[in-house]
């Protein structure tokens, strides 16, 4: 008669254990929808667009944004799809884990002006294994900005009139996202945190402020949770002069250092 010894018998629970999990995070976790609202709203407050990890805050001056490792600018159309030619800002990066809620909630109330989808025909991968352990798994964060990835994978932004101020949400794939979902159609308005899409897999949402007056309440490898973690505050510029002074002397980066 076979005997399956014990030590056998552990390990056949422990692989049922891990594909089980694997199978749950995959097909129910990853597609789970909690109400989200943002924790409080203060005039001019932004909420994240989705969940994950800040990889990077980026000023844009004249419609390029700095890319120092690559020692090049890059024209915010380059990301986008479309953006006025001549303008000021900001943009923000969050990468989305697996392990995050994948919708993606509007940043701010306004009106839908537009929608630009880009395809591509093949997404490039965000990061290579090590990456993949160290954001996921340590959850600290690498230097995101500026790679292939960010020009040339398929992505669909939704620019918003957000009375006077205008943002785009992009939503970019990573190399196994076999579709972007859009849920709102151009001229539609919207209110905090409502919901305008959902990415598979591991991905990105950059959120582009088109104004030079605004202070962010969050820093690079912070977490933040879409429709709720709110993480700027647009300024008047009638109250500072045209610049917000947080905004004039900071510039944020993700040095890429090992702890």
């Amino acid at each position: 008669m076979f005997y399956v010894s014990s030590a056998i018998w552990a390990i056949i629970l422990l692989a049922a254990v891990f594909l089980f999990g694997l199978w749950f995070l995959r097909n129910v976790w990853f597609y789970r929808d909690p109400e989200r609202k943002p924790d409080s709203v203060t005039p001019g407050s932004v909420v994240a667009p989705a969940d994950g990890r800040v990889v990077y805050i980026k000023r844009i001056e004249r419609g390029t944004l700095s890319c120092e490792k690559l020692g090049q600018t890059i024209p915010l159309p380059e990301i986008t799809g479309n953006a006025p030619p001549d303008v000021d800002g900001f943009s923000i990066g969050i990468y989305m884990s697996p392990l995050d809620v994948h919708f993606n909630y509007c940043p701010h109330p306004g009106v839908v002006e537009q929608i630009c989808y880009t395809p591509a025909k093949v997404n490039l991968p965000m990061l290579d294994m090590w990456e993949y352990i160290k954001v996921v798994w340590l959850r600290k964060m690498v230097n995101l900005f500026g790679r292939r990835y960010h020009l040339e994978n398929e992505r669909n932004t939704i620019f918003l009139d957000c009375g006077g101020i205008k943002m785009a949400v992009v939503l970019i794939a990573d190399k196994f996202v076999s579709k972007i979902k859009c849920f709102v159609r151009e001229g539609q308005s919207l209110g905090y945190s409502e919901k305008l899409g959902f990415i598979d897999r591991g991905s990105q949402v950059d959120l582009v402020i088109l104004s030079p007056n605004v202070e962010f309440l969050v820093d690079v490898n912070q977490q933040v949770y879409g429709g709720k973690t709110v993480i700027a505050l647009l300024r008047n510029p009638a109250h500072d002069g045209g610049v917000c002074p947080h905004t004039a002397t900071r510039e944020y980066e993700c040095d890429n250092k090992e702890d």
